[in-house]
C-alpha cells in the first residue's frame, strides 16, 4: 500500500544552522536508502519555504490566489516522501526512524488510487 508522508516543520527550522539542516537531510536520506534498496521508496523532496507558496481556489467561477500556504499554523509543510509498504505499521516505523521526526512532525496518510468510490 502506498503512503504519503508529509513533513511539517516549525519556524525554527530555517533558523537552524546550515550544518544542522544538512545533517538532518543526509540522515533522512540514509534512512530512505534502506527502503529505496527494497523498491519501497518511490519519491520524496523537500519544499522551498512557505514564502514561495501560492494557494489557489476557485469560488463562484473566479480564481483566487493567496500568497503563502493555505493554513495559518505554526508548522508548515516542508516536504514529502512517497513510500510503498505492506501496512500502516511499516509506514509509521519508517517515519519514526528518520531524524525529521525529531525536529518536526511526520503525517502518514494512505494514498487513494483511482476515483472516489
Amino acid at each position: 500500500m502506498k503512503y504519503l508522508l508529509l513533513v511539517y516543520l516549525d519556524e525554527t527550522w530555517e533558523k537552524r544552522s546550515l550544518a544542522e539542516r544538512q545533517e538532518v537531510y543526509l540522515g533522512q536520506t540514509r534512512v530512505a536508502e534502506d527502503l529505496r534498496a527494497r523498491g519501497q521508496y518511490l519519491d520524496g523532496n523537500p519544499l522551498h519555504p512557505t514564502t514561495t507558496a501560492t494557494s489557489v481556489r476557485v469560488r463562484d467561477g473566479k480564481r483566487l490566489l493567496t500568497d503563502g500556504p493555505f493554513a495559518e499554523t505554526r508548522e508548515h509543510l516542508g516536504g514529502y516522501m512517497l513510500i510503498d509498504v505492506e501496512n500502516l505499521d511499516e509506514a509509521i516505523a519508517f517515519a519514526a526512524r528518520g531524524p525529521l521526526a525529531r525536529v518536526g512532525t511526520i503525517e502518514v496518510r494512505p494514498v487513494r488510487e483511482g476515483p472516489p468510490q
